[in-house]
């Protein structure tokens, strides 16, 4: 009698990258990518007509809005749905951030195909999925307690966090807009939302401490 296939979602605004997934997802003899989407809005449109879906693969960086937003409406719209990042933003920068918005897991794009088969499976067996490495950092970071630069880092929406990284990096505002498909006036109001709530006193302050956490968590 042949096994019920686990159902995959991928959400992830490159067609070919989303085809590359799929392909090396459905040899697997127990998977089957049955939608794909190339944003948020598109992804919760799929959920919203019942499709059965026990797993989506998901990317940080979609355009108009952050995956770790997409997150929270996914799951108002299937409690029970797993779902698990796949991103090529450095995983000991976002990969406590995805867990704390609700995933079951991160992974890094660059990261062998069986790592992205074995990363599913351990999802939807129930666990949590990250690299051993990330593993240590966090249970050491629990083990020591946060600092309070962290704990202020946590009250950042997910936008703001993503929008302070790509400060770290070193990008402008107009670069971050062009990355994010969003307009010049939204990130300079996410960039002094982000000053207040870090305490920082202005645009310089907020360059260099966005480069310096960037630098700490790399």
């Amino acid at each position: 009698m042949a096994t019920e296939k686990a159902k995959i979602m991928l959400v992830d605004d490159h067609a070919m990258l989303r085809h590359g997934m799929a392909t090396l997802i459905n040899l697997e003899s127990d998977l089957e990518v049955i939608a794909e989407a190339g944003d948020g809005a598109e992804a919760l449109a799929i959920l919203k007509q019942k499709t059965p879906v026990d797993l989506v693969l998901l990317d940080v960086t979609l355009k108009t809005v952050s995956g770790l937003e997409v997150i929270k409406s996914m799951h108002a719209a299937n409690p029970s749905l797993r779902v698990l990042f796949v991103s090529m933003h450095d995983e000991s920068v976002y990969a406590e951030r995805a867990l704390r918005a609700g995933a079951q897991g991160y992974i890094m794009k660059q990261e062998p195909g069986e790592v992205l088969v074995a990363a599913i499976h351990e999802v939807l067996k129930g666990n949590i999925y990250l690299s051993k490495q990330m593993q240590e950092k966090l249970l050491k970071r629990i083990a020591t307690g946060g600092s309070e630069p962290e704990q202020l880092i946590n009250t950042l929406t997910p936008s703001e966090f993503e929008i302070l990284h790509l400060i770290g990096q070193g990008h402008s505002s107009q670069e971050i807009a062009n990355l994010l498909c969003r307009s010049i006036k939204t990130i300079e109001t996410h960039r002094f939302n982000i000053r207040i709530k870090l305490n920082l006193k202005d645009g310089a302050d907020l360059i260099r401490y966005a480069a310096r956490w960037v630098s700490e968590n790399h």
